[in-house]
């Protein structure tokens, strides 16, 4: 008998107490582990991470779990060989273990960058400005984003046993939520082994990840309204938790990701030679064959222009026929089994249904070829195209066999194309193959209600495309309707959504002092050492240096102008610039203003200032004449530590303002910092 799975809980792996059931090699049916069928103390469980591993992930910073996230990662793509043993086991051939294996991996790594880049070295994210609701300015509003003290609980599919979990983690971790994981029994093995390196690593504070290799019945009865479900599987079982009396009457947090009638639509314009046929035939085929087609994301319908029809039923077939099936760790086989013989029958009786509907016109389900292995023993299954010429029988629509099985069906023209794309209910994606630029934005704009992501694939972005298929970090994974109506993913967006946004309203001092960043009419503290003086430990938020003024001379003007090259006649032709309804006359550069404001705000000498890296919100408020003097106003706004880097980064606001104190330019200067060097004396 195969050795039992654990749960990691509590802070401990935990030996079942029962037999288990088997779990099979996909592809030569022996046993390769058993999975336990009685519940855990679940109480216990959610209470672990509530307790313990909420607290040390919210005593974190972003940048600090950004950092746990980037060494996790480093560790396992060290361990990633180790990982595709188990891989193969669950039907998976080297290049779909990649997209699970290297894929999960390289979302941490992702995560893991664009936190550093995009949220703040705290524990607190503002959204967007403030919000100024007293006329005189002492009363404001900011959104910001915290931390829940919940816990995120994933119920992951068969299909991507290692991608799955840390897709979903990555983004509730940075946000500081600990996870409890409960994989689908079928490959559960082969997170198990990830978890295990990963509890071995020491990377990731105690109780911020929890295992469960057991039945889930009473998990979902511990949360509440701080806590989160992010659930990938069938849009049945998404319907199901959906409707759990925690999530309708407790307030829990539900996200899901569920299957969808994903269709690509292949434009009028690409006909046989153009590249764009080609295309539309290659990624066909790939994500019929790509997991043996198990993938939420995989092409189910086929829309092509109803002339073109036989000629891509043929070109598919033909390159369908020279798929290699078979034992997925052998050299030349292109796909593998499905994950189990209970899936392959699933599929089997899905595909009994289409084929009420549409006529198989490539591969026998009863008769498979494999390649070194025993058809009878895995779950293997051919590709298999069906081709409906009535493109408005319902099955075809609302059938998805989560196998190697897609359906070609015509259309007549873009609007029919859009209107049967719009059946599927709601997809995760959908992609238009064509060159034609008003093809592709009739389709997008037709479908996009429709879709969570959207490929417009053509020659120019064939080579760097990452396919129809493929969910990326950076971009929100998830649709509408029956694709479940969540998002997972999408960079910070997806860290957000494990979080709590409230407004927050009072005066600027104390929306500073919560928020953590400088707001307009808050304190500014001025006076002795000029704050470029200062290393980073040393400036306060709200640190000040007022500089000017300065006179701005005609002279100046042209000399700018003569330097730059920038002569438009608002700054070099005083009848054209008089009649001019914005300014009446000659006015200086905006980037003049800018570049005079810097050099009453610099301090030349060498210091801990090391460099300007940008202005970031540059708006140019009043036009500056002739005659006019300006001063400038610069107060810390933000102070970002690298925990990585003997510097950090500093925003600050400035305002540059008239002789009448109108505000003429307005923006933030972004400096990098360094930290005080050990044993460097404090400049006074």
């Amino acid at each position: 008998m195969a050795a039992l799975l654990h749960s990691y809980v509590a802070g401990q792996w935990s030996t079942p107490q029962d037999d288990g059931v088997p779990l099979a090699d996909a592809a030569t049916g022996e046993e390769v582990a058993r999975y336990s069928t009685r519940a855990l103390d679940f109480a216990a469980v959610v209470d672990y991470a509530r307790r313990v591993g909420g607290p040390a992930l919210r005593e974190l910073t972003f940048h600090e779990r950004a950092a746990a996230l980037k060494a996790l990662g480093k560790r396992l793509m060290g361990a990633k060989d180790q990982f595709y043993p188990l891989s193969f086991a669950t039907g998976a051939t080297a290049r779909d273990s990649a997209l699970d294996v290297d894929g999960g991996i390289g979302v941490l790594l992702s995560y893991a960058s664009k936190a550093v880049r995009e949220l703040p070295n705290d524990t607190v994210y503002l959204d967007g400005g403030t919000e100024s609701i007293g006329r005189a300015g002492t009363f404001v509003a900011q959104h910001i984003y915290t931390t829940r003290p919940g816990v995120a609980v994933q119920i992951n599919a068969f299909n991507f046993p290692v991608w799955g979990m840390l897709e979903k983690l990555a983004p509730a971790f940075l946000a500081g939520l600990p996870t409890i994981v409960k994989p689908a029994h079928q490959t559960a093995y082969l997170t198990e082994l990830v978890v295990r390196h990963i509890v071995e690593s020491g990377l990731l504070p105690e109780g911020s990840l929890q295992l469960v290799c057991a039945s889930p019945d009473g998990l979902l009865e511990q949360l509440g309204e701080q806590d989160v479900i992010a659930f990938t599987g069938s849009a049945a079982t998404a319907a199901r938790l959906r409707s759990h009396p925690r999530v309708v009457g407790a307030g829990v947090g539900f996200n899901a990701e569920a299957d969808s009638l994903n269709c690509a639509i292949l434009g009028p314009d690409a006909g046989p030679g153009t590249p764009e046929f080609d295309l539309y035939v290659k990624q066909l085929v790939a994500e019929m064959t790509s997991k043996a087609g198990q993938k939420c994301t995989a092409i189910r319908r086929a829309l092509v222009p109803r002339p073109l029809l036989d000629t891509v039923a043929d070109a598919t077939a033909a390159q369908l026929a020279a798929v290699v099936v078979g034992k997925p760790d052998l050299d030349g086989v292109r796909m593998g089994p499905l994950a189990s013989t209970a899936q392959r029958d699933e599929v089997l009786r899905a595909l009994k249904s289409l084929t009420d509907a549409a006529r198989l016109i490539s591969g026998d389900p009863q008769h498979v070829a494999v390649e070194g292995a025993d058809p009878d023993r895995g779950a293997f299954l051919p590709p298999l195209l069906l081709r409906a010429d009535d493109n408005t029988a319902d099955a075809v629509h609302e059938v998805e066999a989560f196998g190697p099985v897609s359906t070609l069906m015509p259309y007549g023209d873009i609007d029919e194309a859009v209107a049967l794309a719009i059946r599927g209910r709601g997809s995760l994606v959908g992609s238009v193959i064509t060159h034609d630029p008003e093809v592709a934005r009739r389709v997008v704009l037709g479908v996009a209600a429709y879709h969570g992501r959207l490929l417009v694939l053509d020659r120019d972005d064939a080579k760097e495309s990452t396919g129809h298929g493929s969910p990326l970090p950076t971009l929100v994974h998830g649709g509408p309707g029956r694709a479940g109506g969540g998002e997972e993913l999408g960079g910070i967006r997806g860290v957000l959504h494990y979080m709590q946004r409230s407004a927050v309203q009072g005066s600027p001092d104390m929306l500073t002092a919560v928020a953590g960043r400088w707001i307009t009419g808050a304190a500014r503290h001025s006076g002795g050492v000029h704050p470029f003086r200062k290393y980073l430990e040393e400036l306060r938020i709200g640190d000040t240096i007022v500089g000017g003024p300065r006179a701005v001379t005609a002279e100046d003007i042209a000399q700018f102008a003569a330097l730059t090259g920038d002569t438009f006649y608002a700054h070099t032709d005083p009848v054209a610039a008089a009649q001019n309804p914005l300014f009446g006359g000659i006015v200086a550069h905006g980037y003049l203003v800018v570049s005079l404001a810097a050099g009453l705000f610099v301090e030349p000498s060498p210091g801990p200032v090391l460099a300007n890296f940008g202005v970031d919100n540059l708006r140019f408020l009043t036009p500056v004449k002739p005659g006019d003097s300006l001063t400038v106003t610069l107060t810390a706004k933000q102070l970002t530590p690298r925990a990585s880097a003997d510097y950090g980064e500093v925003r600050w606001d400035t305002v540059v303002t008239n002789q009448d104190g109108a505000a003429v330019a307005t923006y933030d200067v972004l400096t990098l910092v360094a930290k005080r060097p050990a044993g460097q004396p404090r400049e006074v």
